[in-house]
């Protein structure tokens, strides 16, 4: 039996004759062909490990999306509460008046000095309004990014037995979660585990079952779902070819604005591409394309060890119980808290249901 060296070294088929005596093509070319398919393969197997879930996640979260809660395990002796800018005041959901004017966009400013939850502008507004025209579904949002963006790491609970998340203080956020209800745990054809920038635009990518013949993924989940929302969370993934990532993005947010879709740009917490230089260029893509932007980076810089698990890639898991303060020391109940309240905040501005303009927390330390 051939040991598993021997199989990669055994010559390319496209290296031989049809007798097998003699290479077809130099033999420098052919010992090039399998390290370049072995290459690819490594590549994928490096990005699914990315996107791995926690061992602590398996076999619990999906458990409580499809109904069945679990005793919350005693928790360590250490328990700090979340930290007191972090609870973010309840949203005055009153009507607003007349004379109330819109937010408007701040000026530039360093990336992690923006606000937690973003400011929607006029420009949003007639966007949004361009795409109810055009027939999109006001109560219908959808997801863009890669293993962080599907159901089962962001959003999903919500669609869940209500017992599996609690909002305690949030409880004004339960008319977002009841409006928008059948989008939290929906599969979105344009987030998957590994997906980059290029992937959301690549038809190689999108799903057969779904979508049509040369069809990108983002423009399948247009066609299928017709967002009047979309939360862009790509990025995470894409610290293998930062250079790609701004002009992708650019294509992105011009194909959701041009469907008159309301793009929801975000700053993530990870920085594996090493100099922050994603959410760098997110937020200002954010302030040229005039499009709200939500700072999930600075919910949480004080939280134990930022946020992350030891990889720094990925977020810290545990329950949606918001009025835990024990839960609230983690990544994972914060995301879903503030993205809930991204979700209620855009929405409620751009049907001029609130005016909310919102201050943000202090700014976090840098130390």
């Amino acid at each position: 039996m051939k040991t598993w060296l021997q199989w990669v070294k055994r010559p390319h088929p496209a290296c031989r004759r049809s007798d097998g005596a003699m290479p077809a093509r130099p033999v420098s070319a052919c010992n090039r062909a399998i390290p370049v398919h072995f290459g690819i393969i490594l590549s994928f197997l490096v990005m699914a490990q990315a996107c791995s879930p926690h061992p602590a996640m398996q076999g619990v979260y999906v458990l409580g999306v499809m109904g069945v809660i679990r005793d919350t395990p005693t928790p360590t002796p250490f328990q700090p509460h979340a930290p007191a800018w972090l609870l973010l005041p309840q949203l005055d959901l009153s009507t607003p008046t007349a004379t109330t004017a819109p937010t408007p966009t701040p000026a530039p400013m360093e990336w992690y000095d923006y606000p937690v939850l973003p400011r929607v502008s006029d420009r949003a507004r007639e966007v949004y309004a361009l795409g109810l025209a055009a027939g999109n579904n006001p109560t219908a949002f959808s997801v863009i990014g890669d293993c962080e963006a599907v159901p089962a790491r962001f959003f999903g609970v919500f669609d869940s037995n209500p017992r599996n998340y609690r909002l305690g203080e949030y409880a004004y956020l339960q008319p977002t979660i009841d409006r928008f209800a059948g989008n939290f745990n929906r599969i979105s054809r344009a987030a998957h585990d590994s997906f980059t920038t290029s992937s959301v635009l690549s038809p190689l990518w999108a799903h057969p079952g779904y979508c049509i013949t040369g069809e990108t993924p983002l423009d399948c989940e247009l066609r299928i779902n017709q967002p009047s929302i979309a939360f862009v969370v790509v990025g995470t993934m894409d610290y293998l070819n930062p250079p790609r990532f701004e002009p992708q993005m650019r294509i992105i947010l011009n194909t959701l604005i041009a469907h008159g879709t309301v793009p929801i740009l975000y700053l993530k917490a990870s920085n594996w591409e090493g100099n922050w230089s994603i959410n760098a260029i997110v937020a200002r893509l954010a302030y040229e394309y005039d499009m709200p932007l939500w700072n999930l980076w600075r919910v949480v810089q004080p939280l134990p060890g930022h946020g992350l698990r030891a990889d720094g890639l990925h977020l810290t898991w545990w329950y949606n119980y918001f009025d835990d303060p024990y839960a609230m020391t983690f990544g994972f109940p914060w995301r879903n808290l503030t993205g809930l309240q991204t979700l209620d905040t855009v929405w409620n501005g751009l049907t001029g249901s609130q005016p909310f303009d919102s201050a943000g927390p202090p700014a976090a330390s840098q130390d």
